[in-house]
């Protein structure tokens, strides 16, 4: 098995199954800070497990101007200048951040944008009562490392169909994995699934059975 270079405790609103995915079963939900089986726009997570529940357009985008009334609260504490942009994308809340000097909220390997996502997430279930699958950027950090990831991912595969053995990347955040998974399902004759605990979570690419 190939190791090819390129991290939560329990299971997030982003995270997958580790089942392989079939060829090109491709994910509804392109932003799932995190992985294969992320809910669909109608499920949320109760106290109990997951229940379905429909949350229309306009929750949604309440969600998104609680996130970023609490993200400006953060910035202001901080001392920082960031224009806050609230929408609904892909069928979930989208708050994000942008400006100079705002590296610091990023952190290594978007560590502190995780930390930052999940207190805002936590601000939203607060006053609304749901959890939420909020997705949070700041200075396009998310769509820059969308792009790196999928050339991580096309290079595995062509490992795997070059020398027809399973490839095994790095461990990687939940919304990592999702990039990778997307990219994987949508080239023939390869498969992905995810192995291992938090923190270090990883993809196994594999030729397709």
């Amino acid at each position: 098995m190939t190791e090819t270079s390129i991290p939560r405790a329990e299971q997030s609103l982003d995270e997958e199954e580790t089942a392989p995915l079939a060829v090109n079963d491709d994910d509804t939900d392109d932003e799932s800070e995190d992985d294969t089986d992320v809910e669909s726009d109608d499920t949320t997570a109760s106290a109990g497990g997951r229940a379905k529940k429909a949350t229309g357009e306009g929750d949604l985008f309440r969600q998104s101007e609680i996130a970023a009334d609490y993200v400006e609260g953060l910035l202001d504490i901080l001392d920082y200048d960031g224009d806050i942009d609230e929408l609904v994308a892909g069928g979930r809340p989208v708050v994000e951040v942008v400006g100079a000097r705002l590296q610091n909220l990023v952190g290594q390997r978007g560590a502190t944008l995780e930390a930052l996502q999940e207190l805002t997430r936590l601000a939203v279930f607060r006053q609304t009562g749901t959890p939420s699958r909020l997705l949070l950027d700041v200075g396009g950090y998310r769509a820059n490392r969308r792009k790196e990831l999928a050339a991580v991912a096309k290079n595995a595969v062509e490992k795997v169909k070059e020398h027809g053995e399973a490839v095994r990347l790095e461990p990687m955040s939940a919304f990592e994995r999702k990039c990778v998974h997307d990219v994987v399902n949508a080239m023939s004759g390869v498969e992905s699934e995810s192995e291992g605990v938090e923190p270090n979570r990883r993809i196994v690419v594999r030729p397709a059975d």
